[in-house]
């Protein structure tokens, strides 16, 4: 069963790419998340500043200890509250490379996120030199109605549980288009093609990875 599954990953996986690839993303499929790591350090130069948009996504990767290593400036307001991740935030912004992942990718070619803050959104948009999404091809979905369904009853509740927020979806499992301060749905972007000027990566994984 675990083998089928993965053959419907490599085959939505790499027909995505297919059309991405024709929307003026510039995309590839690989198999594995090691392969994506190295997929991901061919596109970051060694002296490129790094900004991480919170994406568990890339952490599985390994990517950011990777940069580390390598001796690249990473920029990740993981983890950091206040000043501290405002000023982390804003750096990722203007940095040379904007790495996250993406809630849905439709069969269209389409590129949906909903953020609570909207600094990863803003950086997919305009601010860095290059952008790199790495998503899991379980994140493929028809179209964006599935897609903003897939945030709504996966991403999003999933997400709030990991981040501790104080939301409904926290005890409901599904979005609830609640009030509550700690709210993580507040801005929807969808891509529909790179942003004028912007160079726009996209790897896709054979793999079930993040939310």
């Amino acid at each position: 069963m675990a083998d089928v599954y993965q053959q419907r990953l490599a085959i939505v996986g790499k027909k995505v790419v297919e059309v991405l690839n024709t929307k003026g993303f510039k995309a590839q499929y690989v198999n594995t998340k090691e392969e994506a790591l190295k997929a991901a350090l061919a596109l970051i130069g060694p002296e490129a500043t790094v900004g991480l948009g919170g994406s568990m996504t890339v952490t599985a990767v390994g990517l950011k200890q990777a940069l580390l290593d390598r001796g690249n400036v990473v920029f990740d307001h993981q983890g950091k509250t206040g000043e501290e991740g405002r000023k982390l935030r804003r750096a990722e912004l203007t940095c040379g490379v904007f790495v996250a992942s993406s809630n849905a990718i439709t069969l269209n070619g389409e590129l949906i996120n909903v953020d609570g803050i909207g600094n990863r959104v803003a950086a997919m948009i305009y601010g860095p030199d290059k952008v790199v999404v790495i998503a899991g091809a379980n994140k493929v979905v028809k179209d964006e109605a599935e897609g903003r369904e897939r945030i709504r009853a996966i991403a999003a509740p999933l997400n709030t549980i990991r981040l501790n927020c104080k939301t409904p979806c926290t005890a409901t499992g599904y979005c609830m288009d609640c009030n509550a301060p700690g709210r993580i749905c507040n801005a929807t972007v969808v891509l529909h093609r790179p942003t004028n000027g912007m160079d726009f990566h996209v790897i896709i994984i054979g793999e079930t990875l993040g939310f």
